[in-house]
């Protein structure tokens, strides 16, 4: 089985479903390849609010299928296309314009954790594990993914994770920040639909400009950017700012309709 990846969707959710169980779902050169396609079609469905990024199984991802590596690294032409095929698709995920979440389970490891941190926020079972192994390997983290872990857990605490590629728990993930929230397996997902029930219906056009806004800021936009003040008047000319503030006087949910 040479594995996949799939776009799922239940109501306004999409699942990116990572599908390689059997190699605690490794990716393969062609589920590289296919991601970013998927994202785009995520992307551009209306009726898609949030993706969820998981694993098949009791696994997030093992990182790249080393049962490849042989053939897709014999020659500087092949080991260009193959990192340029892998960042392509852990860019694409970090520039999705809605949320993103990515739904942790078991091993999350080297590449797995890249594509976690290109989600907005993480969240783990207490039995996950995680570590980031390029230097196992004689290699090292690419600018992208080194500069999404060093937001994420500072410095000195990737330098830590860089150099040794030790394996850290859940807990331990938690505490420097490398994940968001950890639940037991067994309610996992009930802590997931509970953050996703607002998110999926709040004011698209908001939650697109809210995670534009903070990138933007992250990427070192300067103060009073003409863009970003922009970004923040727009949004008091939509109709959903009109909604929430007359749902708000009404008492009543609003019915957000932007999309």
């Amino acid at each position: 089985m040479t594995g996949a990846v799939r776009l799922l969707r239940r109501d306004v959710v999409a699942t990116l479903l990572l599908d390689q169980p059997s190699r605690r779902n490794a990716m393969t050169s062609a589920m590289w390849r296919a991601l970013p396609g998927l994202v785009e079609e995520a992307a551009a469905d209306p009726a898609v609010a949030v993706l969820r990024v998981e694993g098949a199984g009791g696994h997030f991802c093992g990182g790249a299928d080393i049962a490849e590596f042989a053939e897709t690294y014999a020659t500087p032409a092949s080991t260009a296309a193959a990192n340029s095929d892998i960042g392509a698709a852990v860019e694409a995920l970090a520039g999705f314009p809605k949320p993103a979440i990515a739904v942790i389970r078991g091993a999350c490891v080297g590449g797995g954790v890249a594509l976690a941190l290109a989600c907005d926020l993480r969240f783990a079972a207490a039995d996950a594990r995680f570590a980031i192994t390029p230097a196992k390997l004689g290699l090292i983290y690419g600018q992208a993914d080194t500069t999404r872990l060093m937001r994420a857990v500072g410095a000195a605490r990737a330098k830590d994770l860089l150099f040794t590629g030790r394996l850290l728990d859940a807990a331990e993930a938690l505490r420097i920040g490398l994940v968001d929230e950890v639940r037991a397996p067994d309610v996992l997902d009930e802590a997931v639909a509970a953050w996703l029930a607002p998110v999926s219906s709040g004011p698209r056009a908001a939650l697109r400009d809210i995670k534009a806004m903070i990138r933007a800021v992250q990427d070192g936009a300067p103060p009073g950017s003409p863009a970003l003040r922009a970004l923040f008047d727009d949004a008091f000319a939509g109709e959903d700012f009109r909604e929430g503030y007359r749902a708000f006087l009404e008492k009543r949910a609003p019915r957000f309709t932007a999309r």
